[in-house]
């Protein structure tokens, strides 16, 4: 098991007030594939620096969490193919 780090962008038009509903449905295989969501920082709707999908703005979300490495890997195949999941960057954390 190894921590891991990601960053999720969500598309603007998904309502902010659902935003932690719908991301805790995204995320249900890492508790069921025996990890655990160490923690889940909504940072809300940022501009970007270029536009993606000719949107200028995204919903940011960042997401500790302790899995092995076929978890993570799935995890991030599941949340290319929603719709409103603009980017996605999952990142190894190393021990200090």
């Amino acid at each position: 098991m190894r921590k891991y780090e990601m960053v999720v962008i969500l598309d603007p038009s998904v309502d902010e007030r659902t935003i932690t509903t719908t991301f805790e449905k995204l995320v249900q295989v890492i508790p069921t594939e025996g990890g655990t969501i160490d923690n889940v920082d909504v940072w809300g709707k940022r501009k970007f620096a270029f536009e993606i999908d000719k949107k200028s703005e995204g919903i940011y979300i960042v997401l500790n969490f302790t899995a092995k490495s076929s978890t993570s890997q799935e995890l991030d195949r599941q949340l290319g193919l929603n719709e409103s999941v603009m980017r996605t960057k999952v990142m190894r954390l190393d021990a200090a």
